[in-house]
């Protein structure tokens, strides 16, 4: 990390700055005084005093004798916000808009913010590396393709609100919003319940909180539905491992299955077509697909997710909050 270079009083405001922004503080609001500014942070009395001084000169704060320190103006906060979606590059293969997933995804929230008057950025990061310093230049991040391998301590780092898209799990610090798909599984169950239909899940290798809930949500429909029907599951990549389709081939012509459902390229529909009956229905995860599937409406969707968020930056004292959206079972 570049050492800062800037004179300590600068850096103390920016310091600052950083601390009440993700503090979701506003005008009015009471700010720490220099007593307790110097018990949290490095900086000597006259270095606080000289920003504290500056920062009251510039019409930031105004002290009070006896009352304490207020914000009157936040400088981080303009007219429009500035939100970005940053996808994980390590488990997209190609690019972003070499899947059609994804693509529709990120076309639905830049239609939604900038429809609603407000700047958009498109970015990525990997497993390993996030580019929190760009992170902390926007007011909020959604952040899709977190699993297992990705390392999630720059999250804390950044002052931007961090939202977190299609990520199960309860005890993350951060909002999330994620698809409802486990009653789609016991909505196909019961659309053949009774017809001893074989049903081959197709599981991603890519290990995630969110992997795993689908799955399970599979294996509970079953039991919950039609547990003599036979079932069956095996792992694909359905990002990077597109063109590699010998070992699920080899495993449908093996099983025989009925249905086949789960984690799907959008390739493998036409693949599985032209070697198995027609008969055989396949439903894949999809974002405003007319074909058979568990289907979400990105417009709808972001018409929940986006509301969200802007309330979310509006209060960011507000508590953490995970929302749930129901997708749709086409046959």
């Amino acid at each position: 990390m570049n050492k800062d270079l800037s004179p300590r009083h600068l850096q103390l405001r920016s310091m600052l700055l950083r601390r009440w922004k993700t503090q979701g503080l506003g005008p009015g609001d009471k700010i720490e005084s220099q007593n307790e500014i110097i018990k949290f942070c490095d900086y000597s009395l006259i270095t606080v005093m000289k920003t504290l001084k500056d920062l009251e000169a510039e019409g930031v704060i105004r002290r009070q004798v006896g009352k304490g320190s207020y914000l009157v103006k936040t400088p981080w906060a303009e007219a429009h916000w500035r939100i970005g979606f940053f996808y994980n590059r390590d488990i997209v293969g190609g690019g972003i808009f070499d899947n059609a997933f994804y693509t529709r995804m990120v076309t639905a929230i830049e239609k939604g913010v900038v429809s609603d008057g407000h700047e958009f950025v498109l970015g990525s990061f990997t497993h390993g590396a996030m580019p929190t310093n760009l992170w902390d230049a926007l007011d909020a991040v959604i952040l899709t393709g977190i699993t297992d391998k990705t390392n999630t301590g720059g999250l804390s780092e950044t002052t931007s609100q961090i939202s977190l898209i299609d990520l199960f799990t309860d005890d993350t610090l951060f909002h999330s919003f994620r698809l409802d798909f486990a009653s789609l599984f016991v909505d196909m169950f019961k659309s053949f319940a009774g017809k001893s239909y074989r049903y081959l899940y197709l599981d991603s290798e890519i290990l995630s909180g969110e992997q795993a809930a689908r799955l399970e949500g599979f294996r509970n429909a079953h039991k919950e539905v039609d547990p003599t029907a036979k079932i069956s599951v095996i792992s694909v990549n359905q990002e990077v491992g597109a063109e590699d389709t010998d070992a699920m081939m080899d495993a449908i012509a093996r099983f025989q299955p009925d249905v086949i459902c789960g984690y799907l390229h959008r390739n493998w529909r036409n693949v599985i077509a032209a070697q198995y009956s027609e008969m055989t229905k396949v439903y894949g995860f999809a974002l405003d697909s007319e074909k058979p599937g568990f289907v979400v409406q990105t417009s709808e969707w972001m018409g929940q997710v986006l509301p969200e968020i802007y309330e979310h930056l509006a209060n960011r004292q507000s508590a953490v909050e995970h929302h749930v959206y129901p997708a749709k079972f086409v046959r």
